[in-house]
């Protein structure tokens, strides 16, 4: 018998790429699958555009249009609250404008069986519209703190089990800032790891990763990536978000690091000589270790 699986499809002005992306998703080998789509307010009549496509698939279900979400954060969080997560064994997210390769979640489903996990990311081929491809590789391994400071790759990777889905849910609807945290891929590998949920890593790609200026945050790849990341870094965007996740979950290990990356520099610099717990790369513990000391973060 095939899992049954929700995949989550959030979309905004997506009529470029979205076509490709959602015919990826209808030719997954050996699943049972549902297409939930959540059109945020849109320019490009995207809703209209696939409402007439697709509305006539038994299998892809649209919700209601009309509201302005801001974020592909808060259009995935207005999923996991309006569908009927409990209905199915896994779920998983998908962004508007990647492509899938068949196997994708079968592979990811067996995965999660075989290492008796809750959650799965895994590595991903970044290519652009110079056809050149790139592999992004995040399944180094977890280190202690490292939920806090990164995700777990990118979030239209990620495939969980119910049990995971529903928990989280709860917390979201639950939890006083839980959806002011602007990635949902983020808070929801902090949540599992925080709870204690089991998360592997795939070091094969599933997935083609579409880069453009559009992406919200995107494969840091390139010169012009990387100048992106670091003006969030400056603008002190990932020091905000990374300190609403440890006040979501501030246990006493968590409070002494919040107090170090909100004090003085000389409690920063000492962050920085620790830097190996909180990044799972070795080129971004280097380059978290620098920020530090250099009093950027």
């Amino acid at each position: 018998m095939m899992e049954k699986i929700a995949v989550l499809l959030a979309v905004y002005n997506g009529r470029n790429w979205v076509d490709e992306q959602i015919e990826s998703i209808l030719k997954q080998d050996d699943v049972s699958l549902d297409l939930y789509i959540s059109v945020d307010l849109s320019t490009d009549d995207s809703f209209e555009y696939l409402k007439d496509k697709y509305q006539l698939l038994p299998n892809i279900h649209f919700l209601p249009y009309g509201n302005r979400y801001g974020s592909a954060g808060k259009n995935f969080y207005h999923l996991l609250l309006n569908v009927p997560c409990e209905n199915y064994n896994f779920i998983s997210f998908a962004d508007q404008d990647d492509i899938w390769y068949v196997d994708k979640l079968k592979n990811a489903i067996a995965a999660l069986k075989n290492k008796a996990c809750h959650a799965y990311s895994s590595n991903v081929i970044a290519f652009g519209n110079d056809s050149s491809q790139k592999l992004i590789d995040k399944a180094q391994p977890q280190v202690r703190y490292d939920h806090f400071f990164e995700a777990a790759g990118p979030g239209c990777t990620y495939v969980f089990t119910v049990e995971l889905a529903t928990h989280f849910i709860y917390f979201l609807r639950n939890t006083s800032g839980a959806q002011a945290v602007e990635l949902h891929d983020w808070l929801l590998y902090a949540y599992a790891r925080e709870n204690n949920y089991l998360w592997y890593i795939d070091s094969s790609p599933s997935m083609l990763y579409r880069q453009h200026e559009s992406n919200q945050v995107g494969a840091n790849n390139s010169f012009s990536a990387w100048k992106k990341r670091l003006s969030l870094v400056k603008g002190k965007w990932y020091r905000k978000e990374i300190n609403k996740l440890m006040i979501l979950f501030n246990n006493s290990d968590v409070k002494v690091i919040y107090k170090k990356m909100n004090n003085n520099y000389p409690d920063r610099l000492s962050l920085a000589l620790q830097a190996f717990k909180y990044r799972r790369r070795l080129r971004d513990k280097i380059t978290l270790m620098i920020l530090l000391a250099l009093n950027q973060i």
